[in-house]
């Protein structure tokens, strides 16, 4: 009986070492939910805005009211990982995710829409951080986890590719409502996964929330975000815009004076930019997604208002955008290792910003103007692929360990709050122009000046290689 007993820790240690499939499985899939909701609505906008009779403006929030809660809220989720417990904070989530999901299906008001956005917005943010935590505490073994992170990561270009496509083809085929109803049972699956396979993180001692750096973000960036969708209807003399724009000047100097005060227990704390390339890269991660959740929003529009696409041929359109994106990041990976992430990301700017230039004088429908597209979109979408992986490598190369995940939040964080004001920025842009054909090509202008100054941030910001 002694010699069967003595080997039977060994045994349990192994398995806690070498978590079951499916628990990457059911984490992943709650990340892939979180990202699939940032594009599958993109296709769906003009359904929505016949279906509730809303305009631009409305439609702007529709997308925006996602990610401006997403983006505020991320770095007060991964504290509330660390406090409470990763795998609580992400089973909360997940049934808020589901539940909110399924009553925007049911809305038929505008208000209830952006109010139910603003709220998944705050679900999703909870789930990031909280899903990485769990992975890291399953994975015992640093190659199994630099494996399980990796799969998980690579989860953000599967769910780019299938967010146009699926949206376009669920809008067709059943209604704009059924884009918010897929997100039901992948939140069901994740959540049984989860409790039946997944232990408890271990709760981190970590000083007060910083309450003020929080409120002060989540006003800034949305009274910022009120004024840019506002302004173009209803005047930028208007009281309340001249309003929203002083709050976001003000709430963002509160900010920065908060997290000065609190030093190294900040929200954000101060320390992590001194290191060099830390503030290129998260400028660089504000421009990317600028241009692409900018581009989304201003070519799901046009592809239906002005070439007359149905909505499952629009998020078909998309497909050379995305697919490169499901499938280079490995390369990408592999490249960033060897010479540093400053070249991938220059190169990947510029793709990204001539991808939107060739687009830009072709907005008619006649052959040349549609292999404009394909050429574009193609060019764009490899751009991202190169783009994002690299600034993900940055952000890990210039903080500490002991800041690494307050650094990783802190891209996510700057990507959504590019994707906010992309969308934001280049709606005015159309909805200054006489047609959507004009606004379209103005708004590709744009985008692309753009994402050719992050080549420039890139390239002369990030760092090159690291040395051995």
């Amino acid at each position: 009986m002694a010699t069967q007993a003595g080997p039977q820790p060994v045994v349990a240690a192994e398995r806690s070492q070498k978590p079951s499939g499916s628990l990457l499985i059911g984490l992943s899939l709650g990340y892939f939910m979180v990202l699939l909701d940032l594009t599958i609505v993109a296709v769906a906008l003009p359904a929505i805005s016949q279906s509730l009779n809303v305009g631009l403006s409305a439609l702007e929030w529709v997308t925006n009211g996602y990610t401006v809660t997403f983006a505020a809220l991320l770095l007060t989720a991964g504290w509330l990982s660390d406090r409470f417990g990763g795998k609580r904070i992400f089973l909360i989530g997940l049934v808020a995710f589901g539940v909110l999901s399924g009553a925007s299906a049911a809305v038929n008001s505008l208000g209830a829409l952006v109010g139910l956005r603003l709220a998944l917005g705050v679900a999703g943010a909870l789930l990031l951080p909280a899903s990485l935590a769990i992975i890291t505490n399953a994975y015992t073994v640093p190659a199994e986890r630099a494996r399980a992170v990796g799969s998980w990561a690579a989860i953000t270009g599967a769910a780019l590719a299938a967010g146009p496509v699926v949206g376009g083809l669920l809008t067709e085929s059943v209604g704009w409502r059924a884009i918010f109803l897929v997100n039901v049972p992948l939140a069901l699956i994740s959540l049984v996964i989860t409790v039946r396979l997944a232990s408890e993180t271990a709760r981190k001692s970590r000083s007060g929330l910083d309450l003020t750096g929080q409120l002060s973000a989540v006003v800034a960036l949305a009274a910022l975000v009120y004024a840019l969708i506002e302004g173009p209807a209803k005047g930028w003399t208007d009281t309340a815009v001249v309003v929203a724009f002083a709050i976001a000047v003000l709430a963002a100097a509160i900010f920065v004076g908060a997290e000065i005060r609190a030093g190294d227990a900040a929200m954000l704390p101060p320390r992590m930019f001194q290191r060099g390339g830390f503030t290129a890269a998260l400028v660089a991660g504000l421009l990317a997604n600028f241009g692409l959740s900018g581009l989304l929003f201003v070519l799901s529009l046009f592809f239906q208002d002005s070439r007359g696409y149905s909505a499952s041929v629009a998020g078909l359109a998309f497909l050379p955008l995305t697919i490169p994106t499901a499938i280079n990041p490995i390369f990408t990976g592999r490249l960033v290792g060897r010479i540093g992430p400053r070249v991938p990301a220059t190169i990947g700017f510029a793709l990204m910003g001539v991808g939107a230039l060739i687009q830009a004088p072709f907005t008619g429908d006649s052959g040349l103007a549609l292999a404009a597209t394909v050429v574009g979109l193609l060019v764009f979408g490899f751009g991202i692929s190169f783009a994002l992986p690299a600034l993900v490598a940055g952000v890990a190369s210039t903080v500490s360990t002991e800041f690494a995940g307050i650094g990783a939040g802190t891209l996510n964080s700057a990507r959504q709050v590019g994707a906010s004001l992309g969308v934001a920025v280049l709606g005015v842009v159309l909805s200054q122009a006489s047609s959507n054909a004009s606004g379209t090509r103005l708004a590709l202008i744009v985008g692309g000046v753009v994402l050719l100054a992050g080549a420039l941030i890139a390239g002369t910001g990030l760092r090159g290689r690291t040395p051995a």
